[in-house]
């Protein structure tokens, strides 16, 4: 008796497709085995369930209701289907069931089957033409017994198959193999190794041998492929070639290593005179792949590539190299002690990139708690063992469809490698085709040399905004007949799908009149998802009409109406495809209510038929009934009828114009991608204005170009049909009509097909009209027959992803991790040889073949000039007598400083810059920042010069900088005598004015200013104006947007742009992606594989932003998308900020960018001249109390102890406020400001302090007079040993660059011996050796000097101080811990003490603003409490000699909610603390905090009275 599935298991668990197929299934029989280790269990099934699914269904039975037991469950099936199958009808939806199936049970047979070509005579009788082959002519019983097997026994079919055999066509490729395989043998062998050297190999052979270059014998034929077979990965991973020396090939070898043994406990590198054999001893034993390393499991050999090394040095004078290996299977750590004097020796062969072949003990390191290999037996050189694919065709294809990283996370290689593996393979061309940006651009132009052509291009996202609302309009009145109606399918597609359902309603001035309604017998099954979704069997329409039948009725019933659908595109398709096929002309006038819902309904993001139906207040309830849906619809359309008088729309040419370039319809509308490339420099220029305006203007999720964009700026552009997600493939997939399909080919200029394994996710879709392989190829095939019949080209292209195939995994887990649910099912997007390409597409025929793949992706090519992507020519803004009018506002500042007639020094300096600036066409860029500075000044906001913009007098006499950079100098601002040349002054070459003794002017009894800084111009300039210059300014953060404004009142609207930037997927970010990857699959993997992986991911384009301060600037009369295109940063629609789309970088040769940096010190000192009234710009830089701060707390009043501990006054103050900066002011004890620019110049480099000169003054080397802290520092003092100035000038810029250091410097030995010859000593070298990154002394002294005037305040106006420094530099201040008083303050920072190594960010912010209140505290000055009434939104305030927090520094109240609070405040009292939260829309919890701080008084909790309020 049988019994339903789910009622034998209840409790199975199963995915809700597989459930749902069960439901009318049943279990009529269960049998066992005598050992009960194998159950059958028999199943009749209503519903056919595709052989994947049961094979689910078995795991499940298995992991679920016997979990745990040895036991195999196997599913015997049986169908009873409905009247509409037949054998013929079941191998259509079948048919790849039965491939799965039989693959199980032979792969021969599954591939004769697969290739055989089947054809029914009838429902019944089948003919099967197989290959004759002699293993055909064998296995055709069984493939035969098989198909009826299935057939009849399993779905209850009489069947009947006779047996033809084809002869067999060869392809061309194939009768070349043996040529090809010869190829890939001799480039195996020109790159493997152990070349053989000429006349330095003493090893004698034997004439019967062969010695390749990878340094083994082949005795045989037979031994060589022995053991290539057996060091042969498989596919997926790189493939192994043979590194190994057979048993056989090392008795033939007649030279004998010997060995060398030691004592034991002797610590040496090598033991082996083997010249392979890097460390320990030679070993034989065969590698294994590192993912078999599981566990600790004892001896192993391995080899792979090392990808990093580390040492690290332990005592007794060794030290422990670590480095990763990999062979791509995946990565692990190996450990190598070593004697310190063997390391250089060892580091020559175990670096980055080396092959090796190691022999140790894997284990669980001690230190690591890591599988590691240790106890090292040796380490052997070995080839590269990776197969390298080369392009060996004499005649190259070129790709024209290439994504690289900057394709929005989704291509995973580097335009630099693309290019180069094209160039490698000798293709003449390669064209760049990222999704919807081309910000690859620059760096492609970078790597190509003379002979490659980069051809720029974009995969745009093209909407067709030219397609009607309205299709063959007659300009009928609305008012018109109209037929609504809706159909339900079998499928997607009317080439091969059916209509099951026509509803339809007639519409007539407003009403529906009619209805028409019926089921049609499709003559095939409905398949399950159909089912699912429309609530439609096979027994609901057996009985109906066929479409031959009905199809001439509901025609008439449309007669004279315009016909009107949702989606018509689809309704319309099946309806003009049969009426095709029965011989009716179809030519209506078609309305689709979802492009009119897109102009009426534009706050809709969907336009699915129930959301447009619950959006107008329209009940759907039978959804997927055509019936209703056409019922709804109507409803629908009628309501959009009234929609379209209300607009004063009255004929439907009207509504096809009111569509017209609706910027937001396009943005609602659907994309498909499409090729797009620049054939020229006039293409280049058009496709960077597309580029803009899909950014700017139509960006919606994704940038796109309207079609109507595309045929305005098509001059100069070709444009392809893309993949299957282009427009013509779309479609030819959906059987569009033909006419529609005409229009399209006629609109690209090429056609594009692409290898069939790019597409196979939609063989895997059930609800893809693809069914399998063939389908594909006759889509391809098709594009190929209209390429053939309108005269277009069709190109073979990879669209590639990633460069090979095994770098499939960096794109899997960037899909996964965008969640993905096919992420692990990558096509095969690699770039592909000319030959893997031709045999792709061999079922074309040899010649097509070579058509698409060679022939016209030349052509396409060729139609495409060299051109470079971003413009050669240098064009700075034009300012009007810029020239003039800087020499002009040089000299007349020079002159009101330095009198009438300038001292020769001042006026030679002046000079000499002004000639070099105007000669070299940067007076514009001075001018520009003297608007901007005389600007923000005239406004009350002094700026920073940032840079070594300060080390140019010209700059300071414009007002550009306040750092003068002539040598020490007294100055009378009153007499204008000046004092350069004096002993006492040329005492202080090299250091500041300000550290002179005070001096009474000899003219006119008035103190002397002191002036200057000894900055030398060329560090700016460089000594032939040959260093592009960098004007950066620090602007008040508060005042930074004025400034940006500002630029355009300069040089015009529409003629400035943010500098764009690139944000790319960095380290941890792909560490993380990749971690959780495998987590979620249940995969560990060691942390060095998940580095290796990471290489691959990291750089991948996430999303793009603007520089903090870079504004790029337009000169007058030039377009920006002759440089580059622009768009919003992040593509954030919402604001109106435009930036260059290219990262600034790229184009900062071509335009002029200024650097309008935002910065703390002006917005403080700003507020501290707001609160004291004094100028900053006359603070002394000399005053010892000032001076003191950096030495001790004296000028505090106080003592470390008051401070826990704190030895210095410089808390606070920029540059010296952190415990490192106080660090270095102690190793270092300044004494002048001068010593405190140096200062400031050892902490902001790179190397220069740490390990560098702080090593040198502990060693009394040098002390901070002569250590190098800033960059000008090596110009000056070599030039003064003798050196060559322009050479010394060279020495800085790469020395401050880093390149020395890193290696980078090919001169660099030859400038170290000219160094050496002129008597620089050897520390000084040793120093310049270290650094990476150095601070200009301008940048360093203009910090310094804000900091000064801060420090200055700190000292004489101390409230003031603490009020500017908590409302501007404070991150983490607190009301409730910080202004309760000393004594609970000091307990918060007890236990913050407490838990030091252990505080988040924000508590580490905090506790470094408790200790500046500390000091406060400590000085004698307390908080006022805070009042809700007058505090500010988020400015501290001196209120009778104590200071009042502002309203932010309440935890949990922001900037926004501050100035809501102020704001309520001004409109009277808060009666209770309900009517304080209803007018400033606080918190309850803050609301709450401010309570329990007594911060409310006595005011109620609530507005409502009590009768105990009135008295009597």
């Amino acid at each position: 008796m049988s019994k339903s599935f789910k009622e034998v298991f209840p409790t199975l668990k199963l995915d809700s497709d597989i459930s749902e197929l069960l439901n009318d299934a049943e279990v009529t029989k269960i049998s066992a085995n005598h050992e009960h280790d194998h159950i059958r269990i028999y199943l009749c099934a209503k519903r056919l369930i595709f052989k994947k699914n049961i094979w689910k269904l078995e795991n499940a039975i298995e992991g679920q209701i016997f979990k745990g037991k040895n036991l195999k469950v196997t599913i015997i099936e049986s169908y009873q289907l409905s009247e509409q199958y037949t054998p013929r009808s079941l191998m259509d939806v079948y048919r790849d069931s039965i491939l799965d199936e039989i693959n199980r049970h032979s792969v021969l047979e599954y591939n004769l089957l697969r290739t055989a070509d089947m054809k029914f005579t009838d429902d019944y009788h089948m003919v099967m033409t197989l290959d004759e082959t002699i293993i055909a002519k064998t296995r055709t019983n069984e493939i035969m017994e098989f198909l009826e097997k299935v057939v009849c026994e399993r779905c209850g079919f009489n069947f009947h198959i006779n047996v033809e055999y084809r002869q067999p066509e060869e392809s061309k490729y194939r009768k070349n193999s043996e040529k090809q395989i010869q190829q890939e043998v001799e480039n195996i062998i020109s790159r493997t190794k152990f070349a053989i050297k000429d006349g330095h190999d003493e090893t004698e052979e034997k004439p019967s041998e062969e010695k390749t270059d990878q340094g083994m014998f082949v005795a045989n034929t037979t031994d060589s492929k022995a053991g290539m077979s057996n060091d042969t990965k498989s596919a997926g991973n790189p493939a192994k070639s043979v590194d190994k020396k057979s048993a056989s090939a090392g008795k033939n070898e007649e030279k004998k290593f010997e060995r060398k043994f030691e004592k034991k406990g002797e610590f040496r590198r090598k033991y082996d005179n083997d010249p392979d054999v890097i460390y320990g001893r030679g070993f034989e034993d065969e590698p294994i792949d590192i993912e078999k390393i599981d566990g600790p499991i004892g001896e192993v050999c391995i080899r792979g590539k090392v990808l990093n090394v580390d040492k690290r040095e332990i005592r007794n004078e060794k030290t422990i190299m670590i480095f990763s290996l990999t062979d791509f299977t995946d990565t692990i750590v190996l450990k190598v002690f070593t004697r310190n004097e063997d390391v250089p020796e060892l580091e020559k062969d175990i670096s980055p990139g080396k092959f090796l072949k190691v022999k140790g003990v894997a284990t669980i390191d001690k230190f690591d708690s890591d599988l590691t290999i240790g106890s090292i037996v040796g380490i052997k050189k070995t080839s590269d063992f990776t197969t390298i694919r080369m392009d060996n065709s004499a005649d190259k294809r070129v790709e024209l469809h290439c994504h690289t990283k900057m394709s929005d996370m989704d291509g995973v290689s580097d335009v630099k490698d693309i290019i180069k593996r094209a160039m490698k393979w000798g293709h003449k061309a390669i064209a760049i085709t990222d999704h919807g940006d081309v910000q690859a651009f620059p760096d492609a132009n970078h790597t190509v040399d003379d002979e490659f052509k980069v051809i720029y291009g974009v995969e745009a996202y093209l909407v067709d905004d030219t397609k009607d609302i309205v299709e063959n309009s007659h300009n009928q009145s609305i008012d018109d007949n109209y037929v609504v109606f809706d159909l339900e399918t079998t499928g997607f597609s009317p080439d091969v799908n059916k209509i099951i359902e026509i509803g339809a309603v007639k519409v007539t001035d407003g009403k529906i009149v009619d209805r028409f309604s019926t089921f049609v017998n499709p003559q095939v099954p409905i398949p399950f998802r159909i089912e699912q979704l429309t609530s439609i069997r096979d027994d609901m329409v057996i009985d109906a009409p066929v479409i031959e039948d009905i199809l001439p009725e509901f025609m008439e019933f449309c007669q004279g109406c315009t016909m009107v659908a949702h989606n018509a595109d689809f309704d319309m398709s099946f309806i003009k495809k049969n009426c095709e096929l029965q011989g009716m002309e179809c030519t209506p006038t078609i309305i689709d209510t979802v492009a009119l819902a897109r102009v009426l309904l534009p706050q809709l993001n969907r336009f699915k038929l129930d959301t447009v139906a619950k959006a107008l207040n329209i009940s759907l309830d039978h959804h997927h009934r055509a019936v209703d849906d056409a019922a709804c619809t109507a409803e629908i359309f009628v309501k959009f009828i009234q929609m379209l008088h209300d607009r004063g729309v009255e004929t439907l040419d009207a509504v096809n114009n009111m569509a017209k370039s609706s910027v937001n319809n396009i943005m609602k509308m659907p994309t498909y991608h499409a090729i797009i490339l620049a054939a020229c420099d006039q293409g280049r220029t058009n496709l960077y204005r597309l580029t803009s305006l899909a950014h700017i203007k139509y960006y919606n999720r994704r940038p796109r170009i309207p079609k109507s964009e595309f045929i305005k700026y098509r001059d100069g552009l070709l444009i392809g049909s893309a993949c299957e997600a282009g427009e013509l493939y779309r479609a030819i997939l959906n059987g569009r009509p033909q006419e529609e399909i005409t229009k399209l080919v006629n609109f690209y200029d090429y056609l594009e097909i692409q290898p069939l394994g790019n597409n196979a996710f939609m063989v895997r879709d059930e609800d893809s009209p693809i069914a399998d392989n063939d389908d594909l190829i006759a889509i391809n095939k098709r594009i190929v027959k209209l390429g053939e019949e309108f005269n277009k080209p069709v190109v073979a292209t990879c669209d590639v992803h990633f460069l090979d195939p095994e770098d499939e995994i960096y794109r899997r887990i960037i899909m996964a991790g965008k969640g993905f649910k096919d992420a692990d099912e990558q096509a095969p997007l690699y770039l592909r040889t000319t030959e893997e390409m031709l045999k792709e597409f061999e079922y074309l025929g040899s010649a097509k073949a070579e058509e698409v793949v060679v022939t016209n992706t030349n052509k396409i090519a060729d139609m495409c000039e060299r051109i470079s992507p971003v413009r050669p020519d240098k064009c700075p803004p034009v300012i009007l007598n810029s020239d003039d009018m800087l020499r002009d506002i040089c000299y007349t500042k020079a002159h009101r400083m330095y009198g009438e007639e300038l001292p020769s020094i001042v006026k030679e300096r002046l000079d000499r810059e002004l000639n070099s600036i105007i000669s070299n066409g940067y007076a514009v860029m001075y001018i520009i920042a003297q608007k901007l500075v005389w600007k923000s000044n005239e406004d009350g906001y002094l700026v920073g010069s940032r840079g070594s913009v300060g080390s140019s007098f010209v700059a300071t006499m414009s007002g550009v900088t306040e750092v003068n950079p002539l040598r020490a100098h007294y100055l009378c601002k009153y007499c204008k005598y000046s004092e350069f040349d004096s002993e006492e002054v040329l005492a202080y070459s090299g250091r500041g004015g300000c550290d002179m003794p005070d001096k009474i002017c000899p003219k006119c009894g008035k103190p002397l200013t002191k002036e200057g800084f000894d900055i030398p111009f060329e560090t700016f300039l460089g000594f032939k104006g040959n260093k592009e210059p960098d004007i950066d300014l620090n602007f008040s953060g508060e005042y930074q947007s004025k400034a940006h404004k500002y630029t355009e009142v300069i040089f015009g609207e529409g003629q400035t742009f943010k500098a764009g930037t690139i944000g790319t997927l960095a380290d941890k970010t792909a560490f993380g992606y990749i971690k959780n990857y495998y987590e979620e699959r249940g995969v560990r993997k060691r942390n060095c594989e998940i580095d290796r992986i990471v290489e691959g991911c990291v750089g991948v384009r996430r999303t793009t932003g603007q520089h903090p301060g870079g504004i790029v600037v337009l000169p007058m009369g030039e377009e920006i998308n002759t440089f580059t295109p622009v768009q919003h940063p992040a593509n954030d629609m919402t604001v109106d900020i435009t930036t260059t789309h290219f990262d600034y970088h790229s184009i900062d040769h071509n335009l002029l960018k200024l650097d309008i940096l935002g910065h703390d010190d002006p917005t403080m000192i700003r507020m501290l001249q707001d609160l004291t009234g004094m100028d900053p710009t006359q603070i002394p830089l000399d005053d010892k109390a000032v001076m003191s701060l950096f030495q001790n707390t004296s000028a505090l009043g106080i003592e470390p102890e008051d401070i826990d501990g704190t030895p210095l006054g410089a808390l606070g103050i920029p540059e010296f406020g952190t415990d490192f900066a106080m660090g270095m002011l102690i190793d270092t004890q300044p004494k002048e400001f001068s010593d405190l620019i140096r200062i400031a110049g050892l902490s902001h480099g790179t190397d220069v302090w740490l390990g560098n000169a702080q090593t040198l003054i502990e060693e009394g080397t040098a002390t901070i007079s002569t250590c190098i802290c800033t960059r000008d520092d090596i110009m000056t003092y070599l030039i003064s040993m003798g050196l060559e100035s322009e050479r010394a000038f060279k020495i800085m810029e790469n020395v401050r660059k880093g390149m020395v250091a890193k290696g980078k410097c090919k001169d660099w030995p030859e400038w170290k011996e000219d160094m050496l010859a002129h008597g620089v000593p050897d520390w000084y070298i040793w120093s310049c050796e270290k650094i990476k990154y150095m601070f200009p002394k301008a940048h360093a002294a203009a910090y310094v000097m804000m900091a000064w005037r801060i420090a200055y305040c700190k000292v004489f106006y101390p409230l003031a101080y603490y009020a500017a420094y908590f409302s501007i530099r404070a991150t983490g201040f607190s009301y409730e811990l910080m202004c309760q008083g000393k004594e609970r303050l000091e307990a918060y920072m007890a236990d913050y003490k407490k838990r030091k190594d252990t505080l988040s960010k924000k508590e580490q912010d905090t506790f470094k603003d408790m200790r500046i209140v500390q000091e406060m505290y400590a000085r004698g000055f307390e908080f006022e409490k805070l009042d809700i009434y007058t505090a500010h939104p988020n400015r501290f305030q001196i209120v009778h000699g104590r200071l009042m927090p502002s309203l932010n520094s309440i935890d949990g109240l922001g900037d926004n909610a501050a100035v809501n609070i102020a704001e309520a405040a001004k409109d009277g009292a808060f009666l209770s603390k309900d009517d304080f939260r209803d007018r400033t829309k606080t918190s309850k919890t803050v609301i709450d905090l401010m309570g329990d701080l007594g911060l409310f008084g006595d005011i109620p909790e609530s507005n409502q009275l009590s009768l105990f309020d009135f008295g009597a």
